[in-house]
């Protein structure tokens, strides 16, 4: 038997359902308040599409320094810039934060994955006044020794009002799920 198959758009979902956003690099830049380096961190398809996972590489920051992080979302594949579609609908994205307790002195805690009440240092919002998260502050902490974990960071695509002040991971699709290897280093002098 012989079958045709077609495939076609629902009428009646929002735009963003019959669009397949493909993201296969991440930048994370943080930039010492104070001045000096920027510590870069890239995760991206090494293949293209296909079997392998994004590969993402090793953060490693200063103990007690103060970071401005900003996140670039790219489809190499087509040389799209996703950030500028994120931006344009800030409304409807969201950034989500998890990383090792201990790592950071501000925010506190393990991020706002589990709890959106948790609180995350962002330094942009949208036009309703909630924030995106394409820009944060962030101040490690002091400590003896090397401290190390993870930094996981989710983009949440949250349209049509499903964004709130309480909207968390639970609410809208997840457009993008990962997790770094962060280590904070102790400040040698």
């Amino acid at each position: 038997l012989t079958f045709d198959i077609s495939v076609t758009e629902d009428p009646n979902a929002p735009p963003c359902e019959n669009e397949e956003e493909v993201i296969d690099k991440v930048t994370l830049t943080f930039t010492p308040a104070g001045g000096g380096t920027p510590v870069v961190a890239v995760a991206s398809d090494p293949d293209g599409p296909g079997p392998l996972d994004i590969a993402v590489g090793e953060i490693r920051l200063d103990e007690s320094t103060e970071y401005d992080l900003s996140i670039k979302v790219e489809n190499t594949i087509e040389g799209e810039d996703i950030t500028e579609e994120i931006l344009e609908e800030a409304a409807d994205h969201l950034f989500l934060f998890g990383f090792t307790e201990g790592l950071f002195s501000s925010p506190a805690g393990d991020g706002n994955i589990d709890n959106r009440g948790d609180q995350i240092n962002y330094r942009d919002e949208d036009i309703n006044g909630l924030p995106l998260g394409l820009s944060s502050a962030w101040l490690t902490a002091c400590g003896e020794a090397d401290a190390s974990g993870t930094f996981r960071l989710v983009l949440k695509h949250q349209p049509d009002g499903q964004k709130t002040t309480t909207s968390g991971i639970a609410v809208g699709g997840t457009d993008l799920d990962l997790s770094w290897p962060l280590r904070v280093l102790e400040d040698p002098n």
